[in-house]
């Protein structure tokens, strides 16, 4: 047997082994739909005013007729039509006797509306007016830690093994969530923030890096997918957990403690033979993979030799753009990644600034990615990877390009439609960020695919990065043109991307390149007449080819 693969299918793809070592790697899945979102919560801004001066008992709720006259004498009505008064400014006396007169003031006290949550990172430290872009600082700081802890713990993982990358991270997530649970400070909150962030998604990556190399080639694709599959079973956790509880310490306690349970999967799972075998430690690689042969009940292949599977020399990052027609698909490819991640955790972050129950909002967001995950999965497989990744981004910024008419027009009394058509985009780019992952690794030629992928994931990350800054758009242009405005640039984005994405070639049933020349070769008439489409062995080796591409060690 000369590869690895061969071998799998042997002892079994996706056996009894497999599905309980999967489950367990599914569980840190499970908690990245937390981490990644728990920040929308902790960092919700309410609605607030400025506090009464000299007035001690004041709330953001009117107490009754002497409160509200209160309320008119003192505060500036807004210019804002969203709100009813003014957010920064007090009326203050200037002058005596009379000559007296009142002024407009900044205040440095508020009162919040405590409908929604008790307390969060904002009303604890009044994170409003001058100061009300710092929630968005930490949001992007946590995205930041997002792609740092992307690239550390991928080449830790192949310096030092999965297993341990698994244990480091799962400690570090863990001291990180608790300690910003206790943290009184902002700026001490976005440092740990930053380790969440690169903690988490670390462990994401590393869990299905692991969950892919021990299935077979076969089963791998609908292995990724399923790993996306349980995200949202993390947000239907966190909406419970922040419809309970109401206070961000507390809630992100409730989030950091299934931590405890990740800290055991280095005892449970074995190491990854791929690493093992690209180690040269191939006795310890036999050894893990006549267990999965002995747990799933197969025999194992004898008369095998580990070390004369051959392994791939990588290519460099920079000969994706070596040809125009690299480039060109390299840039689309990118933009696409840009996309998915800006709108999927954009259209989140600002559902908060739209109208309507916060918890509602997010529970729906929650529940459309399961069945948009699921759809993708049928599919690809008959409308294939462009056309598919297309209908999704075109899908999502369009929808989100439609609220130009609810907001604007419609007003409140459009709100439920606004909000349902803001679903539908969370749906699309869910459903993209599903197919960018596997038709990217499917265009990427073999020599460059981790190192394009790894590029194409550092571009996500900073699309993670702008989405808090455009939703806080929102709330600085104000009314109803602010509700509308980050949508708008959302939708352009996304169906932008996904008409450059017909312009790609289709990788479904395509013989899938391997060097920079084939890659630059890739889609064109001369080269699917000549080569791609020879014969029908040349189709069998794609689809072996197509299926052991997420095999790659390659960030999500």
């Amino acid at each position: 047997m000369s590869n690895l693969e061969d071998i799998l299918k042997r002892i079994g793809e996706f056996g009894r082994y497999q599905i309980f070592l999967f489950c367990l790697l599914c569980l840190p899945s499970i908690g990245n739909g937390c981490y990644m979102m728990a920040i929308v919560l902790l960092a919700y801004t309410p609605k607030h005013r400025c506090k009464i001066p000299g007035y001690d008992n004041d709330t953001w709720a009117i107490q009754g007729s002497y409160h509200a006259n209160l309320i008119n004498r003192t505060i500036p009505t807004s210019e804002d039509s969203f709100y009813d008064y003014d957010r920064c400014h007090v009326y203050t006396p200037t002058g005596t006797g009379n000559s007296s007169s009142v002024t407009k003031a900044q205040c440095s006290q508020w009162v919040y509306d405590r409908d929604t949550f008790d307390q969060t990172i904002v009303t604890q430290g009044n994170l409003v007016c001058s100061d009300e872009m710092k929630p968005a600082h930490a949001q992007m700081v946590y995205y930041c830690g997002v792609l740092v802890g992307d690239l550390f713990f991928g080449m830790l993982s192949d310096s030092f093994g999965r297993r341990k990358s698994i244990l480091l991270a799962s400690i570090l997530l863990f001291i990180s969530s608790v300690a910003t649970a206790f943290t009184t400070e902002f700026y001490s909150f976005t440092v740990l923030e930053f380790l969440v962030g690169a903690s988490n998604h670390g462990l994401f990556i590393l869990v299905v890096v692991m969950g892919i190399e021990l299935t077979g080639p076969n089963r791998r694709m609908l292995a990724g997918v399923l790993m996306h599959l349980v995200f949202p079973v993390g947000l239907l956790y966190l909406t419970g957990a922040g419809f309970i509880l109401r206070n961000w310490k507390t809630i992100q306690l409730v989030v950091a403690i299934p931590c405890i349970v990740h800290l055991g999967l280095y005892w449970v799972i074995p190491e990854s033979p791929r690493w093992l075998i690209s180690q040269g430690r191939y006795k310890d690689a036999e050894t893990i993979l006549r267990k999965v042969a002995e747990k799933n009940r197969k025999p194992y292949p004898e008369k095998i030799d580990l070390s004369h599977i051959e392994q791939v020399k990588p290519g460099r990052v920079w000969q994706l753009f070596s040809s125009k027609t690299l480039a060109w698909r390299t840039c689309i490819i990118f933009l696409n990644w840009f996309s998915v991640s800006q709108i999927f955790f954009g259209t989140t972050i600002h559902m908060s600034n739209l109208g309507g129950n916060f918890y509602l909002k997010f529970l729906l967001l929650a529940v459309v990615e399961i069945p948009a995950i699921a759809l993708t999965i049928g599919l690809l497989s008959k409308f294939g990877r462009r056309n598919v990744l297309a209908f999704f981004m075109i899908l999502s910024g369009g929808s989100n390009l439609m609220t130009i008419f609810t907001v604007l027009l419609g007003g409140e009394t459009f709100e439920p439609y606004t909000i349902a058509l803001c679903c539908v985009g969370k749906a699309g780019s869910t459903g993209a960020f599903a197919v960018i992952y596997i038709f990217s690794s499917e265009l990427f030629p073999t020599v460059v695919r981790t190192g394009g992928m790894g590029a194409s994931s550092c571009v996500a990350r900073l699309g993670g990065m702008s989405a808090p800054y455009i939703a806080k758009l929102g709330s600085l242009v104000g009314s109803h043109y602010g509700q509308a405005l980050p949508l708008v640039i959302f939708g352009v984005i996304s169906v932008a991307a996904g008409l450059f994405t017909l312009l790609l070639p289709e990788t479904l049933h395509k013989r899938l390149p391997d060097t920079i020349d084939e890659g630059t070769r890739f889609g064109t008439s001369a080269e699917d007449v000549n080569v791609y489409l020879q014969a029908s062995d040349c189709l069998d080796d794609s689809e072996e080819k197509r299926a052991s591409l997420l095999d790659e060690k390659t960030p999500l």
